[in-house]
Formats: C-alpha cells, sequence, structure tokens
C-alpha cells in the first residue's frame, strides 16, 4: 500500500527474527529508501500506550508556563538536551523561522557515566521538568523507539548485502534524541510553516503524528505531497547520515510542515544517530564503476557536530 508514493510497510516478524519477515521487509524498506527516502511502519509492537503516554507528556510540557520551560532551555553546555524556545529555529533561512517549539531527550545515561565525566559533546544529562510521570513516559517511549529503530537497521544491513547485526555496535550506545514538537496555530504573516524545509541530519527519524496533518514530503519532481497520519503507524524517513553512508544510494528526502489553518499540532519524533565514535565510512556495496567513493570516512559524532553549527551555531 502507497499513500502519495509514501509506501505502508508491514514489519511485523522482524523483530522476532523470522527470516522469511527480514527479507521481505528488507526488500519494501531498501525500494522505499531508493525512490521517496519515506515510508510508514505498522505491525511495529510499539504498544498504543506507550505512544499515547508520549503525547500525553508532550502536551503537559508545553502547558507549562514559559519560565519553567526556559529554565530548561538548550544550549551550548546542554548538548543537544533541553527546550528550544517558540519561533527561535529556522529549518529553512528564506522561508523565515519555524512556528514551533520542542523539547529536545537524549540517551539517559548515570550521572557518573565515563562519558559525561569524559565532557563528550554529545553525552549531556537529560533535563526534566517538575511533572508526574514525564520521565517515565519519555523513557519509556524512547526505548521502544530505539528498539524499533535497531529492528530497521537490520532490515537496512540486510538490503545493503551486510549482515543483519551490521549496524548493531554502531547503535548500543546511540545519539539519539526523543524531540517532543509543539505547532501553534498558524500566525497571522503568510505562508509561514511550522518548519521549513530540510532534510534530517541523522541515520533514520521515526515519527508519531497526531490528527492535525500538516507533514509534506518532496517527490523527485520538486512537488509537495501530504503525509498524512495512519493509525498505529509510524512515519519514518532517511537521515543525511545514512545517505552519505550509502553514498547517496538511499535519498534523504526534503520535507517540511504546514501548520494546519486553526489547528495546533503536536508530534513526537526520534532521531537515531550512531554512538559517537562509529566510523561513517562508504558501504562497499554501495560502490561501483560508475559510483565511485563520494565522502572521505567521518565520526558520527563530527558529522552531527558540523550540523548542529549550522543549526544551532554552537
Amino acid at each position: 500500500m502507497s499513500l502519495e508514493g509514501v509506501p505502508l510497510i508491514d514489519v511485523a516478524g522482524l523483530s522476532a527474527g523470522d527470516p522469511a519477515a527480514l527479507a521481505r521487509v528488507a526488500h519494501e524498506i531498501g525500494r522505499a529508501c531508493r525512490q521517496t527516502g519515506f515510508f510508514y511502519v505498522r505491525g511495529h509492537g510499539v504498544p498504543p500506550a506507550q505512544t499515547a503516554a508520549a503525547f500525553a507528556a508532550a502536551h503537559a510540557f508545553f502547558a507549562l508556563p514559559q519560565a519553567q520551560k526556559d529554565a530548561l532551555a538548550l544550549t551550548s553546555a546542554t548538548g543537544n538536551r533541553g527546550y528550544v524556545g517558540l519561533r527561535t529555529e529556522a529549518l529553512d533561512p528564506a522561508a523565515g523561522i519555524d512556528d514551533k517549539e520542542a523539547m529536545n531527550i537524549g540517551l539517559e545515561l548515570a550521572p557518573d557515566d565515563p562519558e559525561i565525566a569524559a565532557g563528550v559533546p554529545s553525552r549531556r544529562p537529560n533535563h526534566w521538568p517538575a511533572l508526574p510521570g514525564f520521565r517515565d513516559a519519555a523513557l519509556s517511549y524512547f526505548d521502544g523507539m530505539l528498539a524499533l529503530g535497531r529492528d530497521l537497521h537490520r532490515a537496512i544491513a540486510h538490503d545493503l548485502g551486510l549482515a543483519p547485526d551490521h549496524f548493531a555496535p554502531h547503535f548500543d550506545r546511540p545519539m539519539a534524541t526523543l524531540r517532543l514538537l509543539r505547532y501553534p496555530p498558524p500566525m497571522a504573516r503568510e505562508n509561514a510553516l511550522g518548519a521549513g524545509a530540510h532534510t534530517d541530519y541523522g541515520n533514520l527519524t521515526i515519527l508519531a503524528l497526531d490528527d492535525a496533518g500538516g507533514l509534506e514530503v518532496q517527490r523527485l519532481d520538486g512537488a509537495w505531497v501530504e503525509a498524512p497520519p495512519v493509525p498505529g503507524a509510524f512515519v519514518c524517513n532517511i537521515g543525511d547520515c545514512l545517505m552519505r553512508w550509502t553514498n547517496d544510494v538511499y535519498r534523504s528526502t526534503p520535507h517540511r510542515v504546514r501548520n494546519p489553518a486553526g489547528h495546533e499540532r503536536v508530534s513526537v519524533a526520534f532521531f537515531l544517530d550512531a554512538a559517537p565514535g562509529a566510523m561513517v565510512e562508504t558501504i562497499p556495496s554501495c560502490i561501483s564503476p560508475d559510483r565511485p567513493a563520494r565522502y572521505p570516512p567521518i565520526t558520527a559524532a563530527d558529522y552531527l557536530a558540523s550540523r548542529f553549527a549550522a543549526t544551532y551555531g554552537f
């Protein structure tokens, strides 16, 4: 099944290690990654209650007084963790400021974790609001998305001619980010966007949508098509780092958010990036005489830092 060119893929059996499911899902995901860079997944096994709790936590957080949210602000010192204020990001500077606010949560590590003690830039403590149940709901959802992301990488590895567990060491302690997002009703300014046209930075994004709609994906011919919410399914897309890993065989596709007129929009995004020291270098099966390696090796941490510098200025 396909919605406006974005395929809907049933991944049931993938987490159980069913070889037939692995082969089928790998084929379908591989085709989607080469064509649209976007696909829906259903049959993923993530309990609806877990997703509902994440949305409830998002609504509760964004309803807090502004001063309480600002106290958790994302800065150069907090790494990619904390609150991003309303209308402070511009994913497409030519389109103006994004009409959104966000809360970023990373891999939860103990305060005495060696990488935190060593000051590794991508390893910082999370900053939690004083909301009952918020931390538990966020971390439960984070763990569910991480498990799903690892399963999807098994299918991706199979599609690329690699052992299914090829990516596993790279996602043992990933630079993953759970991002709660709120898009207010549109501003009066003409053509305001909730998020300007952009591609994602990392390997894989897993997105849960509410029923407001508004996500748009750019087709190969340049036209923008809606990727509507599908009950029980997540929207997934390839990021720039995985496109680099595959020597541009996979496509990281531009997308944007239009705030539906008169409606608030909340979504919950999970951005899966490899561990800081993972070496991003061209996968051999993605090299051919007419497609030589296009990128030098780089660590996942250095690659992500270069993208954050462009977005946040640090």
